[in-house]
């Protein structure tokens, strides 16, 4: 009866069964690997990337790792790396049949124009961005090769954000991943993180908004009163 008490809890403990010599333990870095891929450039964005790796980190700086803790740092970006550009090369492929594509009901060269203007004065900060941001970072480099967006250009900040992703997330969870709190929100502290560092812009968006419908309301006001003036005369 002692002996089965002792096997119990071990296996019913996640980081036992997930550890180097539990079942699971040689499994857990190439899902981890598979999974990174598919949620970066596979269109599938349902996969939990933020807290697989946060997990992933955690798992690897326990005594009995799946892996060495240097190993998932350095695999975690090269899946999110590699996910990025199929993604980039999908989107890319469907950029000149958007260029020949003639305005339709929902499709107007002018948004394909747009879009190519934001990824030329952005792209770069918002690749890297996304990366913080579950589902958006799916589709951002479908959405930078569609745009057009230049190679050597995306490939340069798909680098930088795939290592501040990729291993930043797993180094976290190397650090905090014991303190509850963090391990239950770490999705929200994210989205939080992102919030604070795109709010500038967001403002200067809305802003800008803001001048169009004043410098509308202007027109209309100068046109109405024109054309009163012509009435009159």
């Amino acid at each position: 009866m002692t002996t089965i008490r002792a096997m119990g809890p071990a296996w019913t403990d996640p980081i036992q069964l997930l550890s180097e010599n539990g079942p699971f333990g040689a499994a857990v870095l190439p899902a981890m690997f598979i999974m990174v891929f598919i949620e970066s450039g596979l269109l599938f964005p349902f996969l939990p990337g933020d807290s697989l790796l946060f997990t992933a980190g955690l798992l690897a700086s326990q005594p009995d790792g799946f892996a060495p803790l240097w190993v998932v740092l350095v695999a975690a970006p090269i899946a999110a790396i590699l996910g990025d550009q199929v993604g980039y090369w999908i989107g890319h492929t469907f950029h000149p049949r958007l260029r020949n594509r003639p305005d339709g009901r929902f499709f107007k060269q002018a948004y394909l124009k747009q879009t190519e203007d934001f990824f030329d004065k952005y792209g770069p900060v918002t690749i890297i961005i996304c990366r913080f941001v579950p589902i958006v970072r799916t589709y951002a480099p479908l959405v930078a090769g569609m745009a057009g967006m230049k190679f050597r250009t995306f490939i340069t900040f798909n680098v930088i954000g795939g290592v501040l992703w990729g291993s930043g997330v797993v180094y976290l969870g190397s650090l905090l991943g014991g303190i509850d709190f963090v391990r239950n929100n770490i999705e929200a502290i994210f989205l939080g993180i992102v919030a604070l560092s795109v709010i500038p812009g967001v403002y200067g968006v809305a802003k800008g908004w803001q001048a169009k419908r004043r410098d509308a309301r202007e027109e209309r006001r100068a046109q109405a009163q024109q054309a009163r003036t012509v009435g009159e005369n």
